[in-house]
C-alpha cells in the first residue's frame, strides 16, 4: 500500500467529539469497494474511516491497547506519510498469523506477504483504494514466513487527524483459508456431478462418431471408385474431428483450478461450449441459441461460468421429462443510477435489490418445464436444496452458480411460475479487455510440402504408443525429414547422447505424459541442458494446461492430439524456424513441472 499525505475535506467526516474522543464515518450499509466482500454482507455501525485527536503510537498503557493485543484478529497500522507506506504497528495476532517477529516487519510495506500466486488484480484494487483514501474489503492469497500460503480477508480504511490530514491506514485481517478450501471442495464436487451427468450423453455421441469412422473406413477398403473412396475418407475425418473437439472441451471443463477471472466474450464462450451442452441433454430436448454479437467483455472465470451454465441447462432438462425447448441467450443491459438518473455511477435498483449502476451483460437460460412456485424460488439457491428425488442431484447446482455470479460482481435472477417454465438470468458487469496488436502470422506449411533432402532436418520422435509413433514417423519421413524414434524418455535420452552431435538432432518431438520416471518435460530439460540449440515440440492427448505447471510454462510449444498431417508439419516447421530465438537463451526451468 502506498499513498501521499493529502489533506481531506473535514466536512466529509462526522464531527470530532468535543470531549476529545475519536470519531468515525459509519458504514450505514455501504459495501466497501472490492470484487469480493469477504464477509458477504455490509455493516451498519462499524467505521469505514476515522478521525483521531492524538496520532501518537507510544501511549500503550490503556485498556484499548490491551484489547488490541488480546484479540485473535490480526491488525496493523501503516503510515502513508513515510516512504512506501510501511507498517508502523502490528498486534500479536498478526505475528501469529504470518509467523514473523515484530522487528522483521516494522518499516516494511505489506507486499512482503505476497507471492507467485497472489492475484495481481486484487493487489491493484487494494493499491487503487489506498491511493484514493477509500475503504476496501477483499481477499488475497498471502504467504507466511515459512512460505506456506493462506487466504487473507483484508479490511482497510483511512485514519485522519482533526485537521483532515491522512495519518494512517488501519487494516484488520482474517484467515479464511478453511472457508476457501471448503468452497473449492464444493466447486469440485459439483463439477464431478456435472461431469457424471455428461457421461451418458458423451458415450452415445462417441459411439455414433466411432460408427461413422469405422463404417467409412470399411467402405474405403471395398471402394473401387477413387472419388467415392475420398468421400468416405473425408466423412471419417470429419467424425474424428468432432470427437476430438468434444474431448478437448471435456478436458478443459474437468480442470481443477482456483478462480481466475479474465475478460471474456460471453457469446463466443457459449458458442464454443454448445457442443458439450447439447451432449448433456437427451434427444427430446432442443437447444436454441440466441446470441448477441459485439457484446462488451465481462471479467469472469471461464471454467466456473461453463459449469454454472451447464448446471442451469441440466436443471432445465430435468424440468422437461417429455422434452421441450431450451433457449440460451446473451444480450446487453444498462442499469440506471437512482442517484444520477443515468448509468454514470451510484446504485441501481432491480426488483428491490441494489446493484452498481452501469452496463451489464446478461446470460439467460429459458425452458418450457413445470416451473417453480414462489416458495421454491425463494430457496432455489440454498446449498443442498433440491426438489429432485433421492440420488438425482446434490442441490449444489444453483447454489454454486449464484455464489459464482455474486463473486463476479453480478446477480443471479430466477423468473418462474408453475406450469409456465423458468428463466434463469446471470447478470455480469461489463469489463474492459486490453487491446492487443494482432500477432504476426506464423509461416504455414502445405500438407503435401516436401523438405529438400540436402537440407533435411533430423527429428527425434518420442512416443509410448506404437501406433501413434508409426503415424508420426510416416508423416515426417514422407515430408523428407530424417527421423529417429524412441518409446520412452530414458531410451530417447540414451539415443540422443549416442548420436548427437555426430548425427545432429535438430528437433525433439515428444509426448508429454509417458510411463516411467522421465516424462516429456523432464526429457526436454535434459536434452536442452546438453544442447540449448535443440528445438522442442511436445504433444499430448490431455489438456496441455492440466499437465504443464510452472512459472515459465508458456515457453513450451504443445501440439494437441489428435493432430492432422498438415498441423504436425506446420508446427514442426514453426519450431525449427524459432530454433535460434529460444534455444540458446532458454533456461532449464522454462518447461515448468509436470503432473503425471
Amino acid at each position: 500500500m502506498s499513498a501521499d499525505s493529502v489533506p481531506s475535506d473535514p466536512s466529509t467526516h462526522d464531527d470530532v467529539d468535543p470531549t476529545g474522543l475519536a470519531a468515525g464515518k459509519q458504514a450505514e450499509g455501504t459495501m466497501d469497494t472490492g470484487a469480493n466482500e469477504p464477509i458477504e454482507r455490509s455493516g451498519l455501525h462499524h467505521w469505514r474511516e476515522s478521525t483521531i485527536t492524538d496520532p501518537d503510537l507510544n501511549d500503550r498503557g490503556g485498556v484499548f491497547f490491551a484489547a488490541i493485543e488480546m484479540t485473535r484478529m490480526p491488525m496493523i497500522l501503516t503510515d502513508p506519510n513515510l516512504d512506501d507506506n510501511p507498517i508502523v504497528f502490528a498486534n500479536k495476532a498478526f505475528l501469529d498469523l504470518t509467523g514473523y517477529e515484530e522487528e522483521e516487519i516494522l518499516g516494511r510495506n505489506c507486499r512482503f506477504l505476497q507471492g507467485s500466486q497472489t492475484d495481481r488484480n486484487a493487489v491493484a484494487e487494494l493499491r487503487h483504494a489506498v491511493e484514493n483514501k477509500s475503504a476496501v474489503a477483499l481477499e488475497l492469497l498471502n504467504y507466511r514466513r515459512d512460505g506456506t500460503p493462506f487466504w487473507n480477508a483484508v479490511f482497510v480504511g483511512p485514519v485522519y487527524d482533526t485537521g483532515g490530514t491522512l495519518r494512517y491506514f488501519f487494516a484488520s485481517q482474517l484467515d479464511v483459508t478453511r472457508r476457501r478450501n471448503t468452497e473449492q471442495s464444493y466447486r469440485q464436487a459439483q463439477k464431478m456431478e456435472s461431469i457424471g451427468q455428461l457421461t451418458a450423453g458423451l458415450a452415445h455421441d462417441f459411439n455414433n462418431l466411432l460408427q461413422v469412422v469405422n463404417g467409412n473406413l470399411e467402405l474405403v477398403a471395398t471402394a473401387k471408385d477413387p472419388e467415392r473412396a475420398q468421400r468416405y475418407v473425408a466423412a471419417a475425418q470429419s467424425a474424428a474431428e468432432r470427437g476430438a473437439k468434444l474431448t478437448r472441451q471435456l478436458l478443459a471443463f474437468a480442470r481443477k483450478t482456483r478462480l481466475e477471472p479474465r475478460p471474456l466474450d460471453l457469446t463466443q464462450l457459449v458458442s464454443e461450449f454448445s457442443d458439450l451442452i447439447e451432449s448433456s441433454v437427451n434427444k427430446q430436448v432442443e437447444i436454441h441459441l440466441s446470441l448477441r454479437r459485439g457484446l462488451a467483455p465481462v471479467v469472469v472465470d471461464p471454467d466456473q461460468l461453463e459449469m454454472a451454465l451447464l448446471n442451469i441447462v441440466n436443471n432445465a432438462r430435468d424440468a422437461m421429462p417429455k422434452g421441450g425447448l431450451v433457449t440460451i441467450a446473451t444480450r446487453p443491459l444498462k442499469l440506471q443510477s437512482v442517484e444520477n438518473g443515468d448509468g454514470t455511477g451510484g446504485t441501481a435498483l432491480r426488483d428491490g435489490v441494489e446493484l452498481a449502476a452501469g452496463d451489464y451483460v446478461v446470460l439467460e437460460v429459458q425452458d418450457e418445464g413445470h416451473g417453480m412456485s414462489p416458495e421454491v424460488i425463494e430457496r432455489a439457491t440454498e446449498p443442498f436444496f433440491t426438489t429432485k428425488g433421492v440420488g438425482s442431484g446434490t442441490g449444489l447446482g444453483l447454489a454454486m452458480a449464484s455464489g459464482f455470479v455474486r463473486q463476479s460482481g453480478g446477480r443471479l435472477e430466477i423468473e418462474s411460475r408453475p406450469g409456465e417454465g423458468t428463466t434463469v438470468r446471470m447478470l455480469f458487469p461489463s469489463g474492459h479487455a486490453e487491446k492487443r496488436e494482432p500477432a504476426a502470422p506464423e509461416p504455414h506449411v502445405a500438407a503435401n510440402a516436401i523438405v529438400d533432402p540436402d537440407t533435411a532436418r533430423h527429428i527425434l520422435v518420442v512416443e509410448d504408443s506404437d501406433e501413434v509413433l508409426a503415424i508420426a514417423r510416416e508423416i515426417l519421413e514422407s515430408a523428407g525429414y530424417h527421423v529417429s524414434t524412441a518409446a520412452n524418455g530414458e531410451q530417447a535420452l540414451r539415443l540422443f547422447e549416442e548420436i548427437h552431435p555426430r548425427d545432429r538432432v535438430d528437433l525433439l518431438f515428444t509426448d508429454l505424459v509417458m510411463p516411467g520416471g522421465m516424462n516429456g518435460l523432464v526429457l526436454a530439460d535434459a536434452v536442452v541442458e546438453r544442447d540449448a540449440s535443440v528445438s522442442v515440440l511436445m504433444t499430448t492427448g490431455y489438456n496441455e494446461e492440466l499437465v504443464i505447471n510452472g512459472p515459465r510454462a508458456r515457453a513450451t510449444d504443445v501440439l494437441s492430439k489428435p493432430y492432422r498431417r498438415a498441423e504436425l508439419l506446420d508446427r514442426v516447421s514453426q519450431a525449427l524456424n524459432r530454433r535460434g530465438e529460444h534455444g540458446a537463451r532458454r533456461r532449464r526451468s522454462d518447461f515448468g513441472a509436470a503432473q503425471v
